[in-house]
């Protein structure tokens, strides 16, 4: 009998504050226990953005233990190796990413950043609703992907037609 592996995942972003953590919480909910979600920033800040948090709640998600954390905890020696990594801004899709133990599979999957958005406070919270909305879409993708049937190739490449899905819609 065969087990199926459980993933280890990383979201980045730049301040981990929004999308990443977002990404984490809807991986944490759909996962099915085949996946372990993690979140980090390549400059964290103090806390988590008070719309991301106000919006999980709102759509039922667990927000106790969600926090800004920096990605040098996942990089570290003895860091627990993931099995991929997401970038979810374009700004750290730039950045010299550190080493990651284990060598893990990446791809982009930039979402435009919702704290970013100028307007009355209705156009900013549509704004994270629209983040959610594309995170959510590609990490459903993500998880129905046949993991044991794909080769590393095939799964590079669907890792990346994933993060190539528009922005919209």
């Amino acid at each position: 009998m065969t087990t199926e592996p459980i993933y280890d995942v990383l979201f980045l972003c730049y301040s981990n504050a929004a999308r990443s953590i977002m990404a984490e919480a809807i991986l944490k909910d759909v996962g099915g226990g085949r996946f372990r979600a993690h979140s980090a920033g390549s400059h964290p800040s103090a806390g988590v953005d008070p719309y991301t948090l106000d919006l999980l709640r709102t759509l039922g998600h667990p927000t106790e233990q969600l926090r800004a954390k920096p990605w040098d905890d996942f990089a570290a020696p003895g860091a627990k190796p993931m099995d991929f990594v997401f970038t979810v801004c374009d700004d750290v899709a730039g950045e010299s990413c550190p080493e990651w133990p284990g060598q893990p599979k990446t791809a982009h999957w930039g979402i435009p950043n919702p704290a970013g958005t100028a307007g009355t406070e209705a156009v900013r919270r549509l704004a994270y609703a629209d983040a959610y909305r594309m995170l959510n879409r590609r990490i459903g993708l993500f998880i129905n992907l046949p993991f044991a049937a794909l080769d590393h190739m095939a799964l590079k490449y669907h890792l990346a037609e994933i993060g190539a899905l528009p922005r919209v819609a």
